[in-house]
């Protein structure tokens, strides 16, 4: 066995290691989680200053900056209050121990590298991708919530959390009693389910961000048609400011209608891709209960895209809908891992 195939079967785990990225992945998961329900709040500018608030370390310490904002704007419906403040700053604190954490798992991994026979790279890696979503973070706020840094923001927060997982993968033992044969045999599928479900994360992301979940409020049409009236040029033109297009006039109705329609039918695309792959997982002697889950995780989220039109958006379920999106993608990375390891050996 190389060196490439003894990191991706496990050889040489170290307890502590594993623990480490275990619980970082936990973090990062219920970070993604914090940041749409901070976004669904419209508290991405509680702070409007980056890393502190108002210059300080805590909403508390700024809380007469804050307490005249909140009179400039009319009162704490605007983007400015207490309670959205410590929301922002929530988030940031929680992002600073992460980062925290991958150093620690980059450094471990440097030095343990020879006695777990596994390169360094990923978890290196792991480190500038934190650094450019923390780069993100700041422009989030600084450049005022425009839908191309948020949503990016968002499709880093994923990819930080699908690497973590591919590495926690790597310090788990091999699956028992699974013809990997059969299982190397998915990988056209499972590739095409990972480009599917970033793709689609992608566009759950544009949508939120330009605030277009509730563009269709009927089901299974839109405003009472199949194909109403759309705008996809303003749509899907990234580089503009909230609520704008390109040259400065109030985004129209028929754009966001058009983001809602490609996110609802990028739903129906990822399901049936990942519906074909859970069924063909279940067919791999050993794996069957792996395929049940990823079915139940894609009807689970499917039912919560629904749930979000029917009952308006309310706010649990869209954070819900985002953290099923991040399990989802951790399901299709696991399988992706497990593919390549039997590729190799086979």
């Amino acid at each position: 066995m190389n060196a490439s195939s003894a990191s991706l079967s496990g050889a040489g785990r170290a307890p502590a290691y594993r623990r480490l990225i275990g619980f970082t992945a936990a973090l990062t998961l219920a970070l993604i989680m914090l940041g749409a329900w901070v976004r669904l709040t419209d508290a991405g500018l509680g702070c409007p200053d980056w890393p502190g608030c108002y210059g300080k370390l805590t909403p508390t310490q700024a809380k007469s900056d804050i307490a005249r904002a909140v009179v400039e704007q009319g009162g704490e419906h605007g983007p400015v209050s207490m309670g959205k403040a410590w929301r922002e700053m929530a988030h940031r604190y929680v992002a600073s121990g992460l980062g925290l954490l991958i150093i620690a798992i980059a450094v471990m991994g440097w030095r343990a590298r020879r006695r777990l026979d596994q390169s360094p790279v990923l978890p290196i890696a792991l480190v500038g991708v934190v650094i450019m979503q923390g780069l993100f973070g700041m422009w989030t706020v600084t450049l005022l919530l425009k839908p191309a840094v948020v949503t990016l923001h968002l499709a880093g927060g994923m990819l930080t959390f699908a690497l973590l997982i591919w590495l926690w993968q790597r310090q788990q033992p091999r699956w028992s009693a699974v013809d990997e044969r059969a299982l190397a045999r998915l990988q056209l599928l499972a590739r095409g389910a990972l480009a599917l479900v970033a793709l689609q994360i992608l566009l759950g992301g544009w949508t939120s961000t330009n605030y277009a979940a509730l563009a269709c409020t009927d089901l299974p049409r839109c405003q009472g048609r199949w194909w109403p009236e759309m705008n996809f040029e303003d749509a899907f033109h990234v580089f503009r400011e909230l609520g704008r297009t390109d040259n400065g006039e109030f985004l129209p109705a028929q754009a966001l209608t058009a983001i809602h329609l490609m996110h609802r039918l990028g739903a129906i695309c990822v399901s049936a891709w990942l519906g074909l792959l859970a069924w063909r997982v279940m067919k791999v002697p050993g794996t069957r209960g792996f395929g049940l889950a990823l079915l139940l995780m894609l009807a689970t989220q499917f039912s919560l895209g629904l749930s979000n039109v029917w009952f308006s958006l309310p706010i649990a379920v869209a954070v819900a809908h985002t953290g099923g999106a991040a399990v989802l993608l951790a399901l299709v990375v696991v399988l992706n891992f497990r593919v390549a390891q039997a590729r190799l050996t086979h």
